[in-house]
């Protein structure tokens, strides 16, 4: 008989351990984009930066890292200038594209 594991026991998923390529990164926050969720997309921002190095990229972007991790953090709703910014830091561009098949 196997060992019941309790949910405190586990450890704690933490994203920026996994994104270690640019094509990691390009994959997930695609993936977070096709859910439409503006706070989920904050968190995903934060788990890259964290994966980069969140006083670097505080520095390239311009932002404090105190205030960084605040605009980033789960459940957070950071204004467009605020992804805009953290976005160049990273190295990334968001794309806009129709979701329709054939466009006339």
């Amino acid at each position: 008989m196997s060992k019941k594991i309790k949910i405190s026991e586990l450890p704690e998923f933490d994203a920026a351990e996994y994104l270690n390529s640019e094509e990691d990164i390009a994959a997930y926050l695609t993936s977070v984009i096709e859910e439409n969720d503006s706070s989920l997309l904050a968190a995903a921002l934060g788990d890259i930066a964290r994966a980069r190095g969140m006083t670097q990229v505080a520095k390239d972007s311009g932002i404090t890292r105190e205030a960084l991790y605040k605009a980033l953090r789960p459940g957070s709703e950071p204004r467009f200038e605020t992804v805009s910014r953290v976005c160049a830091a990273l190295g990334v561009r968001l794309v806009v594209q129709s979701n329709q098949a054939n466009v006339s």
